[in-house]
């Protein structure tokens, strides 16, 4: 039974917690890279055949040092990139942070879409393309995608059909998370487990 393990990338570097979307240039920060080689370490029990990646940097930095520990190349895949929003590039909240000026309401009228971002469906469809990719790439191998928290929540929400609209704080997919997508021999998902080999790295929540 072959698995793609899809991870979340590590800490990033932003201290003003702006909400960096898909915006270039958000860099791991240090407890991020820390992370980033804790999942190295984590990933030496895997016989490894395929790595894909989105295409953000914090992603890319959170699968190189992988790539060192199995000598293998990342393969980017633009599938795997973060969702869109409309309140990307600004401070995020309810009381202090966008949502706190009226001109941003009208972008919520429709959580179950949502009307702020990529459609849930869409960011389902090319997930689910971007792990039978990897899935085929590794050859019978576990294949490891490295993602976003959005975009891998809408995944296994989907894969274990409960509803899309949630609440943001109650994903299940913290930083450097592993969320593992098991596939059947007739290449068919089978089912999903969930780990957190950087939990101890974690900052404590205020």
């Amino acid at each position: 039974m072959a698995t793609v393990h899809v991870i979340r990338h590590g800490e990033v570097e932003n201290p003003q917690k702006i909400l960096y979307g898909r915006q270039p240039g958000w860099r791991l920060s240090d407890r991020g890279q820390e992370m980033a080689q804790v999942i190295a370490q984590w990933s030496q029990s895997i016989d490894l055949g395929a790595l894909h990646v989105s295409p953000l940097q914090r992603a890319q930095e959170t699968a190189q040092p992988i790539s060192e520990v199995h000598k293998i190349k990342i393969t980017t895949d633009e599938r795997l990139i973060e969702a869109s929003n409309v309140f990307e590039g600004k401070a995020f909240g309810i009381g202090d942070g966008a949502l706190a000026h009226p001109s941003a309401w009208r972008h919520l009228w429709n959580p179950w879409k949502p009307s702020w971002g990529e459609p849930y469906v869409e960011q389902i469809n090319r997930m689910l393309a971007a792990i039978f990719s990897a899935h085929e790439a590794a050859n019978g191998k576990d294949a490891i995608c490295v993602s976003h928290q959005l975009p891998i929540w809408i995944l296994r929400s989907a894969i274990e059909d409960r509803r899309l609209i949630h609440d943001p704080r109650k994903r299940e997919c913290t930083l450097a998370s592993v969320t593992s997508v098991h596939f059947d021999d007739a290449g068919i998902i089978s089912g999903l487990t969930y780990s957190e080999p950087a939990r101890h790295l974690l900052p404590i929540k205020k």
